[in-house]
């Protein structure tokens, strides 16, 4: 994790912290899915991991926000917000073994933990030192317990009569193990209490005319880097947003349609049903992907416009930045998942016809070439993230782009025709951590003639090619 986050190396360091927990929280979920007859004293033991990852991950979001008002010049009424909320954000994590009652068998003595809890407590100290002490703390407390998660995730390998009888399942407890150690290695810069001020201190004295990147300096003046949201099973769950009515895609319609009213966007349901792409994508993965993962984009997404909106009334705009990412990811997000549904069919798989097959010969060479190159493409994104096929009005041809997370890497003008998913969600549970095996799988549930809808409408579209 670079320092140049300057001001707000806080906010990314909590970012950090908040994601580290979900993806703990999700692994935990992965690991008794994948372990068939696991003994349930480790049940229970995980169960327990899982309560203190969600802990410390709504500990990271209090003090996300509150650092967010701090920063917030136009947020006079702070300090008393501070004195009413701070019971409210204790850090209380706790390492799980601790005062449960007996069950039918118990872990071994060594794969109990220790109580290590972070309780942060408020004082007279001015604001910002004081959110710097407890953040020092929480990001003590996380790196306490991946530590501690990943040394009881190895004696589980040794422990496990089933993991034992199962090699898959073992892999899967070390890829957790792994992704665990990842990010302790991202914070261990700022391990030492007191590290992140220093750094964030380090910046004002270089944003008061030293020579320092123009970006950060950018950063300083117009609003917040933080709130890149990261995946995780347990977002936000809003309730609110409806799941009763699919959006009509570009190619159903033959007029334009009414817009979608600001923070007004649903979830689509599911043009099949969750176990129609079984055996190749299973059942349980379509649950948690369209009714969790999928829903807190289009939440988020709503909640990025209403803020910016209200914005706009007030005249307010110093946390734009903030929310113009939070409405990039999220609306990338929840664009590409509507996509990503209905490019699937229980009827897929095949060769694409027509026109498009004209055009994939045209452009790839052929077919096969094609089919390599995306799925290449597709293997090889860089963490989570997406391979999609896309129509250029500009050059007037079909081309693969990757984009990491949703938005990154992409290209403008572009328009996204077919796209794979390939965070790790969309495939772990069924293909574990071999992505190339879940992408020959897709490419049997590929619902071709809507890929060709989609090319017939936007092929359409040539600009003045340059």
């Amino acid at each position: 994790m670079l320092s140049t986050y300057g001001s707000f190396l806080p906010l990314r360091v909590l970012e950090e912290i908040r994601h580290w927990k979900q993806q703990e929280s999700w692994h935990v979920e992965v690991i008794k899915s994948a372990t068939e007859g696991l003994e349930p004293a480790y049940v229970r033991l995980l169960d327990d991991w899982r309560t203190v990852f969600e802990q410390t991950e709504r500990t990271a979001i209090e003090l996300l926000e509150e650092q967010r008002s701090a920063l917030d010049p136009a947020d006079q009424a702070w300090h008393r917000q501070w004195e009413r909320s701070s019971a409210a954000a204790q850090a209380q994590a706790r390492q799980p073994g601790q005062s449960r009652e007996s069950g039918s068998g118990s872990a071994p003595e060594e794969l109990q933990s220790t109580e290590a809890t972070a309780g942060v407590t408020s004082d007279s100290q001015p604001v910002s030192q004081e959110l710097n002490r407890r953040l020092d703390e929480l990001l003590q407390t996380a790196n306490r317990q991946s530590q501690e998660y990943v040394r009881q995730l190895s004696l589980l390998t040794e422990h496990s009569h089933a993991l034992r009888q199962q090699p898959k399942s073992t892999g899967v407890v070390l890829h957790a193990a792994h992704e665990s150690q990842y990010f302790l290695i991202s914070t261990n810069p700022f391990q030492e209490p007191g590290s992140i001020a220093r750094a964030t201190a380090l910046f004002h004295v270089a944003a008061e005319g030293e020579d320092y990147p123009e970006d950060a300096l950018r950063e300083r003046q117009t609003g917040q880097t933080g709130g890149t949201r990261w995946e995780g099973p347990w977002a936000n769950k809003d309730k609110g947003v409806q799941s009763s009515q699919t959006e009509p895609s570009a190619t159903e319609k033959t007029s334009p349609g009414r817009p979608v009213p600001i923070g007004g966007h649903r979830l689509p349901p599911l043009p099949y049903p969750y176990n129609a792409l079984e055996p190749y994508i299973d059942e349980k993965t379509m649950r948690i992907h369209h009714d969790k993962h999928h829903l807190s984009y289009v939440n988020d997404l709503n909640k990025a416009e209403k803020k910016l909106e209200e914005a706009r009334k007030t005249g307010d705009f110093d946390l734009v930045k903030h929310w113009e990412r939070e409405l990039a990811f999220n609306g990338a997000g929840h664009y590409l998942h509507t996509l990503f549904w209905t490019i699937m069919s229980p009827q897929g798989g095949g060769t694409p016809s027509g026109p498009l097959a004209e055009q994939i010969k045209k452009d790839f060479g052929s077919y096969e070439a094609f089919k390599k190159q995306f799925s290449s493409a597709a293997e090889k994104v860089e963490g989570g993230g997406w391979a999609i096929l896309t129509w250029s009005p500009r050059a007037g041809r079909l081309e693969i782009l990757q984009a990491e997370k949703h938005q990154n890497l992409t290209q403008w003008e572009s328009i996204p025709l077919l796209a794979i998913d390939v965070w790790e969600h969309a495939y772990y549970l069924k293909h574990q951590n071999e992505r190339n095996k879940y992408i020959e799988d897709w490419w049997h549930v590929v619902n071709w003639p809507e890929v060709e809808k989609r090319y017939t409408q936007a092929s359409k579209l040539r600009w003045q090619p340059f």
